[in-house]
């Protein structure tokens, strides 16, 4: 039998391929050992683990583990999503749906403001009616992610519940909350038999579907991050009907076809094939002693760990991720899923294509010729009607944002965090201040599911307006709320509290935009004595319906969509002068929107 990756690597990766199995040999051996160690050996090693950490440790760095340590180990000792939400006052409600091939899956929900508890929320006709948000992790992770945060400030769960929404959170299959099968056990091989398709297929329209009936609603609104952002994607692709149930999606750190990892280890498995993967990993659950080892060492030292693979795996440095929030919050970074699915997501990268699991192995003389006969279905994404936002970071080694604007509907709008990177969007001490508009921005615009060119044209005028306030522009400051040093704190206000720079922008790789000294100008504008054009000035927007925080600015802008058709998002330049919203309906053509056309008319 040949070997299967047989003249796809170089003679390094071959060693490097070797010394991946030794080390998760070593792990499986640890893991097995560690479930014979009675309790009192655990607690030596735990023990252990903390004297080390001590011994080596800087006194800055001990000193940043004793900051915060109460909220900070609540958090972290907070044995589920319901103990999450009571840390910070608030109720949680506990859902479980079943999808249409027998999994059980566990939904959790925020419907009360602190004070509401027991009113009903969208149920009956004399209940409170309020707008359903429906928030989706990423890979290896589960529903906790959203709500262990140490400021309840920086978590957007508890801020979309204060702003009068009816939050829900779903659970892929597989993970801690969803871990049964009306047809198998979590011990079978066929329970563990997923990939990303049966998240499309099943978990996240048959989430959707329950979670309309309960409430009663028409549409909500879906905010994912990491693989939640992928999972909708394919399930906007390939359900038709759900772009009518979905009136935005808010794509925080999107993954759809990354680019590759930064480490040679790990990218030769990715060229591997996949039996190589289910021979070091098995057929089950991935990764299922990491709940062991947190178990084993002191929780820096823990923390170091995370920090290290990380680094080691895609050269994340989580400088914008505070120490005590990473205390808080690495506990309950992982949850169960499958092998296969992560072998998915080797395929996804290895063919950089964002295509549905491919079953058929090919031998390897016969690569060449075997995709003349057989072709992995895409995902068509280009197919979803949803309004789609992106909101990704700069340095972010897994999205390839040029790449994932191609295979995405033209009206997709795209906006950049420079400095951050992946988990920064669930966890950064400057979230609230760097991400949370956003998405009010596309929550306030967007409100059923219609899609209309009135919601488009109010999320342009509201997304126009945040970008004028970040740093990019005239550097307008906002508040940042946690109390750890941040990268870009520029100071603290009166109250102590530090205030943090927006940093948004345009896609770095997007279309141009205008020079602060260009000047866009609308037809029928009028000439000035020197023959220049002299652009008028638009009319104030109307209020935008929605409950967001409008941040104004004293600069005008210029709203360009030149590059929509290319799928290049949408840009914006700024203008002293600003004449209105500019659409470009072709080349050497300009049209203009209604608040341009109103301008002309006064």
């Amino acid at each position: 039998m040949p070997v299967p990756f047989l003249g796809r690597l170089h003679l390094v990766e071959y060693f490097t391929l070797i010394g991946s199995f030794i080390f998760v040999g070593f792990e499986a051996l640890v893991r097995v050992l560690t479930l014979a160690l009675p309790p009192f050996l655990v607690s030596f090693f735990y023990g252990a683990s903390r004297r080390l950490f001590n011994r080596f440790s800087s006194p800055a760095q001990k000193r940043a583990e004793n900051k915060n340590k109460s909220t900070s180990t609540s958090v972290k000792n907070a044995a589920d999503f319901v103990e999450l939400c009571r840390v910070w006052g608030y109720e949680a409600e506990e859902h479980i749906v079943q999808t249409k091939d027998g999994y059980l899956l566990g939904l959790h929900r925020l419907q009360w403001r602190r004070g509401e508890e027991g009113q009903k929320v969208n149920y009956g006709s004399t209940s409170l009616k309020k707008r359903v948000v429906y928030l989706h992790h990423g890979l290896l992770m589960n529903s906790e992610v959203w709500v262990c945060l140490t400021d309840e400030k920086r978590c957007l769960a508890f801020e979309l519940v204060e702003r009068g929404f009816d939050v829900w959170f779903g659970n892929n299959r597989g993970n801690k909350y969803s871990k049964k099968s009306i047809h198998s056990s979590p011990t079978s091989l066929e329970f563990w038999d997923f990939s990303i398709d049966e998240f499309a297929f099943h978990d996240i329209p048959d989430s959707i579907s329950y979670i309309l009936d309960t409430t009663q609603q028409e549409s909500l609104s879906y905010i994912g991050f990491s693989q939640g952002t992928a999972q909708a994607f394919a399930s906007l692709a390939i359900h038709p009907k759900l772009n009518n149930q979905v009136n935005v999606f808010i794509a925080l750190a999107p993954a759809m076809s990354p680019a590759g990892l930064s480490n040679g280890v790990v990218d030769s498995l990715i060229k591997a094939s996949p039996q190589v993967l289910y021979l070091m990993f098995g057929r089950r659950s991935i990764l299922s002693s990491a709940t062991l080892w947190e178990t084993l060492l002191y929780p820096p030292l823990f923390s170091r760990l995370i920090d290290m693979g990380l680094s080691f795996l895609f050269n994340w440095q989580t400088r914008n991720i505070s120490t005590s929030q990473k205390l808080a919050a690495y506990p309950h970074l992982y949850s169960f899923t499958s092998t296969k699915s992560v072998v998915h997501w080797f395929q996804i990268i290895r063919n950089k294509c964002f295509q549905m699991f491919d079953d058929d192995v090919h031998q390897p003389l016969g690569v060449s010729t075997s995709t003349r006969y057989s072709k992995v279905a895409k995902y068509p994404t280009r197919n979803i009607r949803t309004p789609v936002v992106l909101v990704y970071g700069g340095s972010d080694s897994l999205v390839d944002i040029k790449a994932m604007l191609k295979e995405l509907p033209p009206q997709t709008v795209a906006t950049e965090i420079p400095h951050y990177e992946h988990l920064d969007f669930l966890w950064a001490r400057d979230v609230d201040a760097q991400v949370f508009q956003h998405v009010f921005d596309a929550l306030d615009s967007f409100t059923d599911a219609e899609h209309t060119k009135e919601e488009y044209d109010r999320y342009r005028v509201a997304r126009e307006e945040s970008l004028i306030g970040s740093a990019f522009t005239q550097g307008h400051n906002h508040r940042g709320s946690e109390s750890d040093a941040s990268t870009i704190a520029v100071g603290a206000d009166k109250n102590g509290s530090l205030v943090h720079r927006h940093m948004a922008r345009e896609p770095s790789e997007g279309s141009p935009r205008p020079r602060k000294s260009e000047t866009i100008v609308l037809e029928g504008e009028s000439s000035t004595s020197d023959g220049s054009q002299r652009p008028r000035t638009p009319s104030s927007p109307g209020k935008l319906k929605g409950t967001g925080v409008r941040r104004g600015g004293q600069q005008s802008s210029i709203l360009s969509l030149g590059g929509i058709r290319e799928g290049r998002g949408i840009a914006v330049g700024a203008s002293k002068a600003a004449g209105g919203i500019v659409t470009r309906s072709g080349a050497g053509s300009t049209t203009t929107s209604p608040k341009a056309d109103k301008t002309r008319t006064n």
